[in-house]
Order: C-alpha cells, then sequence, then structure tokens
C-alpha cells in the first residue's frame, strides 16, 4: 500500500506542480487585466490544487508512520510533560505497572485527544484515569463538552473525517494508526452526564 501511494503521489505531483505555477501566471494575469470573473475562476482552481496537494500529503503521513521503538514508559515524566500543555485532573493514582510503548508516539496521541478535548469543552473540565486490567493498560481521558453524534463516533477515526471547519481529519486516524501499531484499541463513548470518554486499552506485554 505504501508503494502504491508513493507512486500516485509522485505523479500527481508531477502535474499539480505545473498546474499550480500556471495558476499564479494566470491569477497575475487576470489582476492586470481587471477582469475580477477570471481572476476567482483562477483563485478557486488554486484552492482545489493546494486541497488536492494536502489530500496527497495526508495519506503519504498515514503510511509513513515508524514500527514503534519501544522503551518502558515513566508515567510520572508523561503526565507533567502533559499537564504543561494541556491541563488536566488526575483521578487515579498512576500505573505502577510497567509498560513498554513508544514514547514518542504515544505522548502524540495523549496530546491530540487532550487537545479535541480542551477544544470540545468550553469549562475545559477534563480528567485523565489509570485502570490496570489483567493483561492491559486502560488510559480514560473524559471531557464535560457535548459529545459526539452516533455517526461522527463512526466516522472518527476515519482519514480526513473532520467536523472541524479547518480541520485536516487526519488527528485520530494518525491517532488510531499508532494505538493499532502497539496492538491496543481506541474507543469513544459518549458519558451519561455529560461530555466524552476516549478510552485507550495497551496490552503491557509487548507482543
Amino acid at each position: 500500500m505504501e508503494k502504491v501511494i508513493s507512486v500516485i503521489s509522485h505523479e500527481l505531483n508531477n502535474s499539480i506542480a505545473p498546474i499550480s505555477s500556471m495558476c499564479h501566471s494566470g491569477e497575475l494575469i487576470a489582476k492586470s487585466l481587471d477582469e475580477p470573473k477570471l481572476n476567482r475562476v483562477f483563485s478557486t482552481i488554486g484552492r482545489r490544487v493546494s486541497h488536492l496537494n494536502d489530500f496527497i500529503e495526508g495519506y503519504a503521513t498515514l503510511t509513513k508512520i515508524k514500527r514503534p521503538i519501544k522503551q518502558k514508559v515513566d508515567w510520572h515524566a508523561l503526565t507533567e510533560q502533559l499537564q504543561s500543555l494541556y491541563p488536566f485532573t488526575l483521578s487515579s493514582p498512576l500505573p505502577d505497572s510497567t509498560l513498554d510503548a513508544d514514547l514518542a508516539q504515544l505522548e502524540q496521541v495523549l496530546i491530540n485527544i487532550l487537545k479535541n478535548a480542551h477544544e470540545a469543552d468550553p469549562s475545559k473540565n477534563v480528567s485523565m484515569s489509570f485502570k490496570r486490567s489483567d493483561n492491559a493498560i486502560e488510559i480514560s481521558i473524559e471531557d464535560s463538552g457535548t459529545g459526539m453524534s452516533a455517526e461522527v463516533i463512526q466516522n472518527a477515526l476515519l482519514p480526513f473525517y473532520s467536523t472541524k471547519h479547518s480541520g485536516t481529519g487526519l488527528g485520530l486516524a494518525l491517532c488510531r494508526e499508532v494505538i493499532e501499531a502497539h496492538h491496543g484499541k481506541l474507543v469513544f463513548n459518549n458519558k451519561e452526564t455529560g461530555g466524552l470518554c476516549v478510552l485507550i486499552i495497551l496490552p503491557i506485554h509487548s507482543i
């Protein structure tokens, strides 16, 4: 799949580059001729070319996630770092069990989810908790926002699906790829009291 996307991206970029260049030249000519309609045409073409380029880069990003380089997670250091970026209430003790994970990838997943929680909850009432099961550590991040509709929950992890006007729809898709690369699961549930709970399940033993 990575090779196929690489070939497609290469071929599309070979077309996008000259189209973008000609579009820019067309915009300059339209301005010099004082032709508003023509200028709007070139402007629209330019926006669509830019969108297509972002689309290609997004798919390329999804295929370039590196295999996790696992090491022991220092929960104290990790949560302190996260707190400095997106404050939250720690509503359970930190795990006393060791977990092997790619620290950079795990941190990026948690940053993304905490960022979404802060954006969804105007009161910034965000919490994080940990639970140990027989063979996994569960991380729950909760907010008190409006939650997600059934449709959004069903599609939230799909690449390029976004309810944000300026969103790329890649954040949660990348989170899913990272967690699945760790043989874990990413689950969304609406809370009965309002808001969303994002559950990350990570196996304790390396696979």
